[in-house]
């Protein structure tokens, strides 16, 4: 009896050490990745923000002009990049490292040319602001500033692949000060555009494009010359076309999981503008999306290591640690998440002054609070969830969650009570949260019902094609 006690002590005692191990792990991770992706997002914000001293209209043109190129661009390149977190982090666990760079110049090349068709559309953006009944004048100086982002279209389809490698191996550093760098050059680069040329409003958007294709310059480089990127770099050769259609396997799928949710809260603002006092809801639910957006980068960040950590065990044939690294990635995101929630209710009478002067917006922005404290919970837990799931490699199910979470539930319940219980822009965002909280719960289960060791049988099995001995998984 007391050697059974003193086994079972010894064994908790090992799992503690070994979760402890694996929360130092992730948070190594996560603490490099948070500052790298809120960098990079910082850079349009900073524009926007600059060129808003130029006028109101160049604000808002510059504000309409980001948000589609987000959402018919970047959005779409990031999410089809994240893909590789599956292919790339698993051939890292399986110790193939001449794969992750082959499959990372295949990424890249494929990306580009989903730039193609991507600019035909930014280049006619103004016909199309104009078609949907948008201010001709709003129209022209957004359809301007799109074409001046043109250039970020094509460095950022090179910059998420170099960003993806990097992360898969862990190499956080050289992207931490390449982020930082770039960003930290942006502002003065952003004023001087906007203020000492004569480009107005469209030097933010240069400054934007200058400013990624400096990021990718100073990666490609180190991916280049370092000798920590040496047993991962790859010849480019005739290979590079062959994992074209692997690629888009995992790519799309994770393109339309992130896509999908993000156009869901894109719909929510077009939505307001069809309330009465339009300008009040739409000003007051860009300031709450404005907010979720910047804290998202924190769960994004912990949902970046957590696929890293997890695609990196599955293709080492260790579902044991995939496990823990799934445990660890959500503990980290409830701590995360209670601490920053906490401190934005408490913020919550103050903190609409950083968007807007006027009390009326203010005042509206503190009723909402609570529930865009509830949105900061729901976020870091589906957050670290789709990291989870890019890990793994079961984006498309992702898919069918967010589809049903947001445009069958979300949505309807939205239009639902905002119009018809006459709620407002409050009712917008209770249906919208009740879409994010349906597909936290879908996610949470699908999580909660993976058989880990499959997943490591699948992972090695797609690497080694069909040629290993499952006796290696460890369970």
């Amino acid at each position: 009896m007391e050697e059974n006690l003193l086994e079972k002590h010894v064994k908790e005692r090992v799992t503690w050490r070994v979760y402890n191990e694996e929360m130092r792990r992730i948070c190594h991770i996560a603490g490099p990745m948070v500052a790298v992706v809120a960098s990079q997002y910082l850079l349009q914000v900073v524009s926007t923000m600059i060129v808003g001293h130029v006028g109101e209209l160049y604000l808002s043109s510059a504000a309409l002009a980001i948000s589609l190129a987000g959402v018919t661009g970047f959005s779409l390149l990031m999410g089809m990049a994240s893909g590789l977190e599956t292919t790339c982090g698993q051939a890292y666990g399986a110790e193939q490292y001449e794969k992750i760079g082959m499959q990372t110049y295949t990424a890249i090349f494929s990306l580009t040319l989903v730039c193609l068709p991507l600019s035909l559309l930014w280049i006619n953006m103004e016909k199309l602001l104009i078609f949907i009944g948008q201010d001709p004048l709003i129209s022209h100086e957004a359809g301007k500033f799109t074409i001046w982002l043109l250039p970020a279209l094509f460095a950022y389809a090179i910059l998420q692949p170099l960003v993806r490698y990097f992360q898969i191996q862990s190499l956080l550093l050289p992207m931490l000060a390449s982020s930082c760098i770039t960003f930290c050059i942006h502002v003065p680069l952003c004023w001087a555009l906007v203020f000492k040329t004569r480009l107005n409003n469209v030097g933010g958007a240069l400054a934007v494009s200058i400013s990624i294709w400096l990021n990718v310059i100073f990666l490609g480089l180190y991916m280049r010359y370092s000798s920590a990127c040496a047993k991962t770099r790859a010849p480019i050769s005739m290979e590079l076309f062959k994992g074209i259609w692997e690629f888009f396997r995992f790519a799309i799928p994770s393109a339309v999981m992130i896509c999908l949710e993000w156009w869901s809260y894109e719909l929510l603002v077009l939505l307001s503008g069809l309330l009465p006092n339009p300008q009040l809801e739409t000003s007051v639910l860009s300031v709450c999306l404005n907010t979720i957006a910047t804290l998202y980068t924190i769960p994004f960040g912990i949902g970046a290591a957590a696929s890293t950590r997890i695609s990196n065990e599955l293709g080492a044939g260790n579902s044991h640690a995939a496990r823990v690294a799934v445990l660890a990635a959500m503990s980290l995101a409830v701590i995360e998440t209670a601490i920053v929630s906490a401190t934005l209710f408490a913020c919550r009478h103050v903190f609409g002054y950083i968007f807007s002067n006027e009390k009326e917006v203010v005042d509206y922005v503190t009723v909402m609070a609570p529930l865009v404290c509830i949105s900061v919970i729901l976020d870091s837990m589906q957050g670290v969830l789709t990291g989870i799931a890019r890990g793994c490699g079961w984006q498309h199910l992702g898919v069918y969650v967010n589809l049903g979470a947001f445009y069958l539930f979300g949505i309807p319940i939205a239009a639902l009570l905002a119009f018809l219980v006459g709620l407002g822009g409050k009712g917008l965002w209770i249906g919208i949260q009740g879409g994010a909280f349906v597909q936290t719960v879908l996610l949470s289960v699908i999580t909660g019902c993976i058989n880990w060791k499959m997943q490591a049988i699948k992972a090695r099995k797609r690497l080694f094609d069909g040629q290993f001995s499952a006796d290696n998984i460890v369970v």
